[in-house]
């Protein structure tokens, strides 16, 4: 199937041929008919299924077709609304690639960032608006967004939203939106409060799904090296000294230890750098744009900061902290792969992230292939003493970092 059976008008084919595409994903094909069509959709599709232009796409060509072309200040038609800054900057980068032969207008607000520019934009008028929630409610309260005229409301990687802490800002907005609508949720996962959730915001929705796994599966290719907590380190610098592990995104479980792992490769002489949300806005987008550039090899992440993280031929992922929720994973290696090319993750295991493992193969049900050639192999030798307190400490930075981050996250987002 091309994008031409999907009956796409003209400006936005025009404008995909552009970006080289010709053949839908899965996603794609389901959803943009059933958009079109005025649907209300329930989307279950993990990172990289192309799932942005499966909302996107429909949204720009249903606008396109109403408004007529004038000197009428545009009026908002859609909201589309996503937990991450780069997540929305992502999205409206795509609305204005997708957009760019029609006459639709769009703008993107996030916090981290003074709110002038955004106002600016939004006092001109657009028809869609890609926004955080915290930013938003924020606009809303001094009077400068309101959402009565909206007809197509987004929830973009709703899972990720609920992790986060924003369910009660989500509440509120469901509430200031008008009760006639089309509404399309998309959630990677579909535990229960998601499904609760979508209750609430969907109305008679066709459900969609790209299979959770089969996109990572099929195309990155996933290695795990087992060893101790004290050669985590050395195992790193080994994957990193072959010449074919160019550009490298690493996930790390938490700010403190992204931090860490960058300081450490740079004293390897390896460029890196971190992203994460003590990071401000500005700081972050550098980073990003130093890494897609090729400036920075290495870029360390947490996984909230990697939200919404596009880096086009991306083949290598490195677990330095096996995640402890399996679906993460998931997301994590869905960064590379992408769109058919070929990926590679890498997991440095330690013992006590042995379980992680098991519970990351019973999700994808496949094994991860274990290195043999690893110089530094797991031991059953108790943790020392140091190790131990290293690991109650991370334990507990954890906890607390946890608990911080759902009380800063509304903060953030302002």
């Amino acid at each position: 199937m091309n994008f031409t059976d999907l009956r796409i008008c003209e400006p936005i084919l025009k404008a995909l041929a552009d970006k080289g595409y010709e053949e839908p994903t899965p996603i794609q094909e389901k959803s943009i008919p059933l958009v079109l069509d005025r649907k209300d959709v329930l989307g279950c599709a993990q990172t990289g299924t192309g799932k942005t232009a499966a909302f996107s796409v429909p949204i720009i060509q249903l606008i396109h077709k109403i408004e007529k072309p004038g000197h009428d200040k545009p009026v908002l038609r859609a909201l589309i609304v996503t937990p991450t800054r780069e997540l929305a900057i992502q999205i409206d980068e795509s609305l204005r690639d997708y957009g760019k032969y029609t006459r639709v207008k769009h703008a993107v607000i996030f916090g981290g960032v003074k709110q002038h520019k955004q106002v600016e934009k939004m006092k001109k008028g657009v028809h869609v608006l890609v926004a955080t929630p915290g930013r938003l409610l924020d606009l809303m309260d001094q009077g400068y967004i309101s959402l009565h005229t909206v007809k197509m409301f987004v929830l973009d990687e709703a899972d990720r939203m609920l992790d986060m802490g924003f369910i009660n800002d989500i509440k509120k907005l469901i509430a200031e939106l008008p009760r006639k609508r089309q509404s399309l949720f998309f959630s990677a996962t579909m535990p229960s409060n998601i499904v609760k959730l979508s209750r609430e915001i969907l109305d008679h929705p066709v459900r969609v799904e790209a299979e959770r796994t089969s996109s990572a599966a099929e195309t990155v290719t996933q290695y795990v090296y087992y060893t101790n907590k004290d050669k985590k380190r050395d195992v790193l610098t080994h994957v990193l000294s072959k010449d074919e592990v160019d550009q490298v995104l690493l996930f790390a479980r938490t700010k403190h230890g992204a931090d860490k792992i960058a300081r450490n490769l740079k004293k390897s002489n390896i460029s890196s750098a971190a992203i994460h949300g003590n990071k401000a806005q500005n700081q972050r987008q550098k980073v990003l744009s130093d890494f897609k550039s090729g400036k920075v090899r290495v870029l360390v992440a947490t996984d909230i900061a990697a939200r919404g993280i596009d880096i086009k031929q991306l083949k290598y992922v490195i677990n330095y902290d096996v995640p402890n929720v399996a679906e993460t994973y998931v997301h994590r290696i869905g960064r590379s792969g992408r769109a058919g090319e070929e990926g590679i993750a890498i997991s440095i295991c330690e013992p006590e992230e042995n379980a992680y493992i098991k519970d990351i193969e019973k999700l994808i049900d496949q094994k991860l292939q274990v290195v043999k050639s690893n110089p530094f192999p797991q031991t059953d030798r108790p943790m020392t003493a140091a190790e131990k307190k290293e690991w109650e400490k991370e334990k507990q930075r954890r906890k607390q970092e946890f608990f911080a981050n759902r009380k800063k996250n509304r903060m953030r987002a302002r």
